[in-house]
């Protein structure tokens, strides 16, 4: 027998899927994340949810891993001292970044903040040109001399990005050299492997993020690596990448920055899989967990990807964040979970982006919280079930949550406690409804032809009444929903993303450097998979960022496989006018315009196992036999608390179907169904939740 289990940790909770390949099914855990060590509770989660299901850990053939330590690195600012070695002129890249301002009439507004001080970056003269010739020879002694001053500044990792390293990067790999030499203790990133684009703010940026995580997740790894050592087991490690594919832990160790969006991408993995259960390929993934909520469109049954995005924004403004140069799904993050704190601030609720996390946790777990969280009010309103949080391992302090929302919103607010609790469910829905805003109505998207996919510990609490503030009328709730990420682990194929500056005209004469571009990727991209003991069914994919000659800006197109000749430029020409009028609605374009090949990319993947999930068997559509009672629950369409029943999700049937309102608990997480609207189970365990 052959197992493989799905780990995503959380900022709150740390949650596991057991797949058995000989039947089919999937058992599910969660248990509360270790913020010092988020090993720790990997391992006890895994040492818990294996002793349940009777399987030891050496029956395990695969472990595929989610974290958020990378992301919480870099927005907590709690990394190591980190350098920057770049060329003699450049020192300020990274402080003056761009003109662009987040706020655009506000002509203080303050700038990304870099994650490289000033006083840690050195100049090397040296220099290349953007056609890879070199201008100006590396100084090796200036490099030896920054290696020394690092070394007594107590820097932990560098980047070194100097400048057109991605045209020619033999200055970079020798820098590299020399610091090995003289500092073999500090860690070294370079430009050319981690981001070989060009535009010099974000590609220094890029590696100088890549270095500043690289300590605390490649430390993070080998602890994990060790812990499921000392369990006896034998299987792969792989973790999940920004991308939606996974890497081994050597790869991951010298590019950390690609797993900075890693639960994110797994959750989206798995919503872009109901398209079935919700009828559309149009999907709205929305994942809510304990600390943040991510939003991304999935339209065709495909969710965006883009070639940079931006980490640590404010408000979700565009140009607010640092800007990071890798292939990631297109998704918006905001700080609104279960944990995020609730205050009163000028006479008003604000919700998040602080949040309790798992220590000290909301005041309802008993574990030290002072401040109100969303989950509080959730608790307060009847949404959870406070002997019911996971599945009654952890009993919920009712009485807690309402004294401190009395004391810290209603009485401020001259309010009740309920309607201060209804407040902050209210204001943390519509923050995630603004998110969900950015991700379709900014993109030209009309949110109502989306199915919303609710998932994480939350999301199904709030994705309901999400969907009725977008104007959605299906909601697909999937099974396991509240570990609905460590499912998704389980679906991602290995795969590397690879990228290279180079401009190009699309002529007929261009087109021999075009195939050698091409090819050399390709056989880098097997290459990394090899290396990585990943040689069956290996493919790749390719696309280029293409723009009109003299635009500054380019955008994705996907190009088929295969030697191109010259009879092929227009059918390429073809392809770049209708990303275009994708993008823009804009096809009315000079066709002999002139157009330009910016960015080379490659995706190189090899295909994981297949899994077939177990279907649901067949009821008799009357749900009765999955009825655990009832209690008071808030809707506001009821005016007030009404007595709603409560059904035990795993004794559900396919075929059951019922009326809200209603509250559905399982054991990771509960649906709350509000009046007018009717849900139906299908085959597969997904609750189809119809608005209308």
């Amino acid at each position: 027998m052959a197992y493989h289990v799905g780990i995503d940790v959380g900022g709150t909770f740390t949650d596991f899927a057991l797949f058995d390949d000989a039947t089919g099914q999937t058992r599910l855990g969660k248990v509360l994340t270790t913020p010092d060590d988020p090993s720790r509770a990997v391992l006890a989660g895994l040492d818990s949810l294996l002793s349940d299901a009777g399987v030891k850990a050496s029956d395990l053939a695969r472990a595929i891993h989610a974290t958020t330590i990378a992301t919480n690195t870099v927005i907590q600012r709690h990394g190591p001292r980190t350098g920057l070695l770049t060329t003699r002129g450049f020192r300020d890249v990274l402080l003056i970044a761009r003109q662009k301002r987040w706020d655009l009439y506000d002509n203080n507004v303050d700038k990304p903040a870099p994650i490289v001080s000033r006083r840690h970056i050195w100049e090397a003269p040296e220099r290349i040109r953007h056609d890879g010739t070199v201008h100006t020879p590396l100084d090796e002694r200036a490099v030896r001399r920054a290696a020394r001053q690092m070394k007594a500044e107590g820097v932990a990792s560098v980047a070194i990005c100097f400048l057109h390293a991605y045209a020619n990067p033999s200055h970079e790999q020798r820098a590299a050299e020399i610091l090995a030499e003289e500092a073999p203790a500090i860690a070294v990133s370079i430009s050319s492997e981690v981001s070989p684009l060009y535009r010099e703010y974000e590609r220094s940026n890029t590696t100088a993020l890549n270095a500043y995580v690289m300590p605390v997740v490649s430390a993070y790894i080998r602890r994990l690596e060790a812990g499921l050592r000392d369990k006896a087991f034998k299987g792969r490690l792989l973790v999940m990448q920004s991308n939606g594919g996974v890497a081994t832990p050597e790869v991951v160790g010298r590019f950390p920055i690609r797993v900075i969006e890693s639960g994110p991408a797994a959750g989206v993995l798995t919503a872009a899989r109901h398209a079935t259960s919700a009828g559309t390929n149009n999907l709205l993934s929305f994942d809510m967990g304990g600390t943040t909520a991510k939003v991304c469109l999935i339209e065709g049954g495909q969710p965006a990807l883009t070639g940079q995005f931006e980490v640590d924004m404010i408000h979700l403004k565009k140009n607010s964040g640092l800007p990071i140069n890798i292939t990631a799904i297109d998704l918006v993050e905001i700080g609104s979970g279960g944990g995020s704190i609730a205050r009163v601030e000028l006479g008003a609720i604000m919700v998040g982006p602080e949040s309790a996390g798992s220590v000290p946790g909301p005041i309802c777990y008993g574990r030290g919280g002072q401040r109100v969280t969303v989950t509080d009010a959730d608790l307060l309103l009847g949404y959870l079930n406070p002997d019911y949080f996971l599945g009654g391992s952890m009993r919920l302090n009712r009485e807690a949550a309402a004294r401190a929302i009395a004391a810290q919103i209603a009485v401020p607010l001259g309010i009740d406690p309920i309607a201060a609790a209804w407040g902050v469910h209210e204001v943390v829905t519509a923050q995630m409804a603004q998110a969900a805003r950015v991700v379709s109505v900014g993109r030209g998207k009309d949110p109502r032809l989306f199915t919303q996919i609710p998932f994480g510990g939350a999301g199904p609490v709030h994705g309901a009444r999400l969907a009725r503030m977008l104007g959605g009328t299906r909601v697909v709730f999937p099974f396991g929903a509240g570990v609905e990420t460590a499912i998704g682990l389980l679906m991602g194929d290995p795969s590397f993303d690879l990228a290279r500056t180079s401009i190009s005209s699309l002529t007929a004469d261009s087109v021999k450097t075009i195939n050698a571009i091409f090819e050399d990727l390709e056989n880098q991209g097997r290459d990394q998979l090899a290396a990585s003991g990943l040689r069956r069914g290996m493919q790749t994919a390719r696309s280029a960022d293409m723009r009109f000659a003299g635009q500054g800006y380019e955008i994705t197109v996907a190009l088929p496989p295969g030697h191109y000749r010259a009879a092929d430029v227009e059918s390429l020409r073809s392809l770049f006018f209708d990303a275009y009028a994708q993008a823009y609605g804009d096809r009315s374009t000079d066709a002999g315009s002139p157009i330009e090949i910016v960015h080379y990319r490659v995706t190189a993947s090899s295909p994981g196992p297949a899994l077939s999930t177990k279907r649901f068997p067949a009821g008799d559509g009357l749900p009765d036999g999955a009825l655990k009672g009832s209690r008071p629950v808030y809707f506001p369409e009821s005016h007030g608390f009404t007595n709603t029943h409560v059904f035990d999700r795993d004794r559900l049937e396919a075929g059951d179907r019922f009326r809200g309102p209603a509250i559905i608990e399982e054991r990771e997480s509960t649906i709350v169904i509000p009046p007018n609207s009717e849900a139906l189970v299908d085959d597969h365990g997904h609750v189809i939740l119809d608005l209308q």
